[in-house]
């Protein structure tokens, strides 16, 4: 059968496996995805099932659109009438057929995650509770949990007064909802799963239709899902689900590794199907994947396996902090590159959160080699790192009407639209700038006062005081105490850390960003915050460009490189430290470990440091526990290029990719351009003298003296410098 033809052994088992229950645990790279198409076109095509009584559910939209795809391919034509989506489309899809049975009409709206908060902060501002103690992105998170372990407002588990509080807001903010015909998407699981379970005829309607039931990504549903599936299957028992509980990694949005140990329970005649030949991954890198996977309980061990060969050892690196951590990571792909052993588009570096991001995109920007960031806004373009820069330029700026937009009601003061355009207004009349309107504001018995109501120029004048007292700081502090200065006085860190883990991400930025600030002690505000726009304006990357990818690992989940690199390896990074005490949280860190070291096809590094900058002092960092899990032989801790970075003050020197691609294979030893003596003309700082020049790393290293900057060490490719006198 030409369904069949480019299976393995494994892959045809569950393909054809009989009716009934099926399990297939597969192994990274193992094709799960190819084996769950061929099912569905093996049981329509070779089986002679109608494409009306399959259904086939995914978690993503771009994964059902390719898995449509596929099955046509395989068949030679369209499907019409298979049940092929996400969970949420395909429950939307029957809530809307049963409408008569809901609490909403058939044509009801679906409230995004924006406006699910918006209604959540009105219920809370209702009902006379302190919103800083009730954070509203925190109580939704906590009925959006419930409705994922389908609990409705009655049902909502009490066990303190918080759980009491929440509780009543679920119930108003689902009133609100039904309200306005609305439901939110948790609730599409939610009512379909009630629906199934509530209403006989309904289950036996869509039992009886769906012979065969298709799961994609099994480790990452939840109990909502599980338990609609459980009731759609319910008649024919055909629920053929594919899954790795090793690479269950979203514990956080509700999904249950545990539920595939709950299919072996409630499904006991179930056939277990193992995939472990890996199509993806050298073998190295499989049994470093499994030497850390193993320590992990509750689990079905898997032997993975390939015929790619062993390939190259893991290669470790330790750097003495996380800059020169990030410097090398750019020039190892660079050194790759030079020597054309590799496409930018093979390299992938990955890391625990966000916040790590920020160094790495510094590096490459200073080597010019262009890269893409995935899953995550860049650093210096995520919301809360543009509100404190937006402060900053502020002070720094009264004239700033942009920065002043952005931050007079952020976080709330109660200065709506109204009453900044009336700032605007009664600024223009008195032919000043809005924020030099402010700063009067702070005076004693400003006239311009009695131009506003008494509300509204209370608040402008509260927060006129807020940038008088930043204004007459900045000169003579350095960045990170005004940093520390505008945090506190706003208290940022009550309104950006909800009590979410997006919450805890967000303060983390923050944390970045102070921690960035320090870097710059003797240099003043006005430099830090040129430094940050110079990198805050690089253009957005085409995504289709062949460049290196910077993302998560969470975000890395499906995506496959030819070289991985993975930086961060420290204890309280990976693993993070919010795991620590919870023996769920860290077995989960390891799965994460896992997915992303089997995200390498041919080469895996990974990267830990000695050292943390924090605040001016370096803090000691312990390298992560997971080293001790990887046997010697696999490793290859000298496997990496021989790289020597400068002190940590200097310019980082990293060749320029641009400066590679202008070179050909036959370049000759190069020579010093620059010699002591020399003037030069320097873009930024004018002119200088030349003091000293050394060769390094196929690049030339300048010290220059300019008057009114002091000495200056900069890289010659990179500095772009022009000799104006001998």
């Amino acid at each position: 059968m030409d369904i069949l033809k480019s299976l393995n052994p494994q892959q045809i088992k569950a393909v054809k496996a009989p009716p009934g229950p099926v399990l297939v645990l597969a192994g990274p790279g193992s094709g799960k995805t190819r084996v769950l198409t061929h099912r569905a076109a093996y049981l329509i095509g070779e089986r002679g099932l109608e494409p009306y009584h399959v259904m086939a559910v995914t978690f993503t939209n771009k994964a059902a659109s390719e898995m449509g795809d596929r099955i046509a391919g395989l068949l030679g034509h369209q499907t019409h009438g298979l049940t092929l989506g996400t969970f949420h489309a395909t429950c939307a899809r029957i809530l809307r057929i049963e409408s008569d049975n809901l609490p909403v009409n058939s044509n009801y709206v679906i409230f995004d995650a924006d406006d699910q908060v918006k209604v959540v902060r009105q219920v809370i501002k209702e009902q006379n509770l302190d919103d800083k103690r009730y954070r509203p992105q925190s109580v939704h998170a906590a009925i959006s949990a419930a409705k994922n372990e389908l609990y409705l407002p009655e049902d909502f588990p009490i066990q303190t007064y918080r759980d009491e509080v929440v509780a009543r807001v679920y119930q108003q903010y689902q009133k609100v909802l039904l309200a306005s015909n609305a439901f939110d998407f948790d609730d599409l699981l939610l009512w379909t799963a009630i629906l199934l379970s509530d209403n006989d005829s309904i289950r036996d309607k869509y039992a009886h239709r769906y012979q065969f039931i298709l799961v994609d990504e099994f480790q990452d549903t939840n109990m909502a899902q599980y338990s609609l599936l459980k009731h759609l299957a319910s008649h024919h028992r055909n629920l053929f689900v594919v899954g790795d509980s090793d690479q269950s990694i979203y514990r956080w949005r509700g999904a249950d590794y545990r539920n595939v140990r709950k299919f072996e329970e409630d499904f006991p005649d179930a056939e277990v199907i193992l995939l472990e030949q890996n199509y993806r991954s050298t073998q190295n890198i499989l049994d470093t994947a499994i030497s850390i996977i193993d320590r992990n309980t509750q689990r079905t061990p898997k032997k993975l396996f390939t015929e790619r060969g062993a390939g190259e050892k893991i290669s470790i690196r330790e750097t003495y902090d996380e800059r020169e951590q990030a410097q090398f990571v750019v020039e190892t792909i660079i050194q790759q590159l030079s020597k054309r052993k590799a496409a930018p588009s093979d390299f992938a570096v990955m890391y625990r959160t966000n916040a790590q991001s920020r160094l790495v995109e510094e590096a490459f920007l200073s080597a010019n080699l262009p890269y893409k960031l995935v899953g995550a806004q860049r650093f210096y373009g995520r919301r809360e790192v543009k509100d404190i820069i937006a402060y900053l330029r502020l002070v720094a700026n009264p004239d700033d009407l942009f920065s002043l937009s952005r931050v007079i009601n952020t976080p709330s003061r109660k200065i709506g639209t109204k009453t900044f355009a009336e700032l605007i207004t009664v600024a223009q009349k008195n032919e000043i700038t809005p924020g030099n309107l402010l700063l009067n504001l702070a005076e004693e018995n400003p006239p311009e006062l009695e131009s506003f109501t008494k509300a509204g120029g209370s608040r402008l004048t509260g927060f006129g005081r807020l940038l008088s007292t930043w204004r007459g700081v900045f000169e003579t502090l350095p960045p990170v105490e005004i940093v520390e200065q505008i945090l506190s006085d706003i208290d940022y860190r009550t309104y950006i850390e909800d009590g979410s883990d997006e919450g805890y991400d967000r303060w983390e930025n923050v944390v970045e960003l102070r921690r960035l600030a320090s870097e710059y002690q003797t240099v003043g505000l006005l430099s830090f915050l040129e430094d940050v726009a110079l990198v805050s304006d690089q253009d957005t990357l085409d995504s289709k460009l062949d460049v290196p990818t910077l993302l998560t690992l969470h975000a890395a989940k499906g995506l496959e490189f030819s070289q991985v690199m993975i930086i961060g390896l420290n204890e309280g990074i990976l693993p993070h430290q919010r795991s620590f005490d919870e023996p769920e949280g860290m077995e989960e860190e390891r799965r994460l470990f896992y997915v992303g070291i089997t995200r390498a096809k041919d080469r895996l590094y990974l990267f830990h440091s000695l050292n943390r900058y924090t605040y001016g002092y370096f803090e000691p960092m312990e390298a992560s526990r997971y080293y001790r899990d990887i046997p010697p032989e696999l490793r290859a801790e000298d496997g990496l290029p021989q790289y020597s970075p400068p002190p940590r003050k200097s310019t980082q020197v990293v060749k320029s990719w641009k400066n590679i691609q202008r070179e050909s294979p036959d370049t000759e030893k190069m020579e010093s351009q620059y010699h002591p003596g020399q003037k030069i003309k320097h873009g930024k700082w004018g002119e200088g003298l030349v003091l000293n020049s050394v060769l390094q790393d196929d690049d030339e290293i300048v010290d220059i003296f300019f008057e009114g900057v002091g000495k200056k060490k900069l890289i010659a490719s990179l500095a772009d410098l022009k000799i104006i006198g001998p």
